[in-house]
Parts: structure tokens; sequence; C-alpha cells
């Protein structure tokens, strides 16, 4: 394992502050990146980085966190689910409570719904196993790093032939939303931090299109306080130079083509569905539903009941999602909304934006971009 204490290092972390102060100096303007990754975001807060990088550099977060974009439908229909007879449902503890129209899985649970939180879809799979007399749906929500393990997870079962195990299916892929993001006039980026755990399987290849269709600068991030640095200087250098590509700079875990294994396993179950995105509307390519010959597998199949999508009143979690506030914006940001009585999903998620300014960013004083 690469350790990743020289990437800590106050002497580089200061060394690298300047360079990209100088860098921007030097351009004489201010540039507005977005970091795509919910990981990013966390680091950045928890780092301090965006107030020691000053006025000159604005770090807006977008949507990197999976559960925070699946919508309040998603959550809806699984609810549906497991109100059916013999069902339970299983699921990542981060999505238990993101809140449905009417309530959460957390909530549903109190009042007797069946739900299990795993900590993996392997776990899920242990459970229909051990209840063959139930159906065990698990609510598959993630982007493409979750994807080749819920296939693989599905594979098995065959193998095993554990024929009351479903899933519902929620998966998303990252570049259509960085399409249409880039594409946003009103957002008027000037490069992005590309996600660097979903680049591990997808290649950094496949996020060329932002250079050549959108002129924006990109670079592939680790997770550090330097990873991060690096790639914000990275970002202003191309800018200022009138540059834009895609620049690796996670090639420790990164490489330029997919993960071969894990895109063939994806596309032996999955295959690409239009997909709706929290605050961002339906996503053409964006999602990735079970193949017709797997259908005995898909819970979404199932005819349920579910009610017209209410979003929670006065949260503004979509449009943090894309860029379009920072959460301090919200009115109930760290007042009727917080981790222990969140009222939207980015509050909710460990990955979520607003999750991450209300542990580290308020108590900075932090004010609003």
């Amino acid at each position: 394992m690469i350790s990743q204490e020289p990437f800590r290092d106050p002497r580089l972390l200061d060394s690298l502050f300047q360079a990209i102060r100088s860098e921007a100096e030097l351009a004489g303007r201010r540039f507005s990146f977005m970091e795509v990754c919910g990981t990013h975001t966390h680091a950045i807060a928890e780092a301090g980085l965006r107030r020691r990088l000053g006025p000159q550099v604005r770090l807006i977060s977008g949507p990197g966190c999976p559960v925070c974009v699946t919508p309040v439908e998603y959550l809806d229909r699984a609810i549906a689910l497991g109100r059916l007879p013999g069902v339970r449902l299983a699921t990542f503890g981060d999505l238990f409570r993101v809140p449905s129209s009417r309530g959460s899985l957390e909530t549903e649970a109190a009042e007797g719904l069946r739900v299990e939180v795993v900590y993996s879809p392997r776990d899920a799979l242990t459970l229909a196993s051990a209840h063959p007399e139930e159906r065990v749906v698990f609510l598959a929500v993630g982007f493409e790093t979750t994807a080749p393990a819920i296939a693989a997870t599905l594979a098995e079962a065959d193998r095993l032939n554990v024929c009351n195990f479903y899933i519902w299916s929620g998966h998303k892929v990252v570049p259509p939303p960085l399409r249409l993001l880039a594409s946003d006039p009103g957002l008027a980026l000037d490069g992005l931090l590309l996600p660097g755990h979903v680049s591990v399987l997808t290649g950094w290849g496949i996020f060329e299109f932002l250079a050549t269709d959108f002129g924006l600068p990109s670079a592939v991030a680790g997770f550090t306080p330097a990873d991060i640095l690096l790639g914000v200087l990275e970002l202003v250098r191309q800018r200022r130079k009138g540059e834009a590509r895609v620049t690796n700079l996670y090639g420790r875990a990164v490489r330029r083509e997919e993960n071969a294994d894990a895109r063939r396993l994806m596309d032996r179950y999955f295959a690409p569905i239009d997909s709706d995105w929290r605050g961002m509307g339906v996503i053409p390519g964006s999602g990735l539903a079970l193949r017709p010959e797997w259908a005995e597998r898909d819970a979404g199949l199932w005819p349920v009941t579910v009610p017209e999508p209410i979003e929670p009143a006065g949260c503004r979690c979509g449009e943090v999602l894309k860029g379009a506030i920072s959460p301090p914006e919200c009115p109930l940001f760290a007042a009727a909304c917080d981790p222990d009585s969140p009222v939207g999903a980015c509050m909710v998620s460990s990955e979520g934006t607003c999750a991450a300014w209300y542990r580290h960013e308020r108590y900075r004083g932090e004010a609003a971009p």
C-alpha cells in the first residue's frame, strides 16, 4: 500500500497554496471549479481548503453523492415494495434515513416495515439464503463504483440458486450529468475535479469529452489535501494558458482505460436507461437497469401503488447538488435541518454536501461564496 503521509506534509501544502495563488494572480481573474465526488467534498471541508484558497478560487460541490441524487420516487417505490407480503428490504445505511414523500425507511421500519441495514450486497444475499420463505430486495443505489459488486452478487445468487434474492436498481453513471453541468451557462465552470473512485473503474479517458466538446480543463485527483490542491493547481494552470485536457494526477490508482473485468460484469447484467436525478431531472443514458433477461431478479417490475412524489418542504438539496447554491443559502441549513434531524438527502448521507458543510465549514465561519 502506498503511504498517504507525504501528501499531508504541511510544507507541501503551503507550497501548493502559494503556487495556486501565484498562478491565479498571473491570470488576473477568479476561477470556479466543481468537484463531483462526495469524498472530495468531505476532504475539502475537513481540511479547510476552501477557506485557505481564498477568493481567487471558488470550489463548487456537484452531484457526487449517489444517495443524494436518488429521487424521492425511488424511495417511495422501495417502501411500496417493502409493504408487499413476505418481502424484506436490505439497504446500505446511508439510504435508511433519506426522506421519501411521506417519511423514510427509518420511520417505516419503526412502524413495522421489514428493513435490514447491510454493509455489502453480499450481506443481502446471505440474508436471502437465511430466509428462503421471504423475498429479499436489495436497494441497489450507487455509481460505477458499486455496480460491479451488485453484478457479482447477482452472479453468485445464480450460482448458489438463491431464487428469493432481488434488486431494485437505482444505479447511476457519472459522465451524462457532467455533460449537462458543463453545458449550463449559469454555472460558468472553469474546470472540474473528476472523481477518483469512479475513475478507477471507468478510466480517465471516458471524461475526455469535457475538453473536446466543452473546452473544460479536468483533473482526476486522489483524496488527500495535497492530491486535491495538485488538482486545483493543474486546473488553474490549464485555464491560465488557454488549454483544456484531462490530466490524471491519481496515477497510483487510475489508468486511462477502464477496468475491463468490471465492465464485462456490469454489461452482463445492466443496460443504460434514462434516469431521474434529484435537482437535475431526467438525464438520458444516466442510469442502469437490469437487462430483460434478468427480469426474474428485478423487483422494480413488481406492480405496486406509488404515491405522487413530494419533495421535503423548503429543502434546496437539488440546487446544492447541481452547484446552483451552497448549503448556507438554504434557509433550513443548520436550523430545521441538521444531521440529527435531516430534512433533505444532502444532510443525511456521509457523502452529502450539506453534511460536510455542517460538520466542518460552519465552525470556520464560512460564508456562502
